[in-house]
């Protein structure tokens, strides 16, 4: 292999590293925005649980209890992504090697 292949190479397996760097940062900024409504769905739950009995059943409590709901809903959808992201399962170590021996 002449050199111009190999810096072609490695120039692609920068930019692959680069990938998986940037797949790895998007991953934890699903998990930390998850985690940032769990807190929010927490406390609306603790408001909504801590009205007085006489707004339980109106249309303050309803909202909070919906609120609640859809907060649910999205930590639920949250959860689907990262699980959909790491069933990938992507290899990146085997594709960068499959590389690097191609430059020997």
């Amino acid at each position: 292999m002449n050199n111009t292949r190999r810096k072609n190479i490695k120039q692609t397996i920068d930019r692959f590293c680069s990938i998986r760097k940037k797949l790895e940062e998007l991953m934890s900024e699903v998990e930390s925005v998850k985690s940032d409504v769990e807190d929010i769905q927490w406390e609306e739950e603790e408001y909504r649980d801590n009205m007085p009995e006489n707004l339980q059943g109106s249309e303050r409590y309803d909202k909070a209890d919906s609120a609640c709901t859809s907060l649910s809903d999205a930590v639920d959808s949250l959860d689907d992504m990262i699980g959909a992201i790491g069933a990938l399962d992507f290899d990146f170590d085997d594709v960068t090697t499959c590389l690097e021996e191609a430059m020997e």
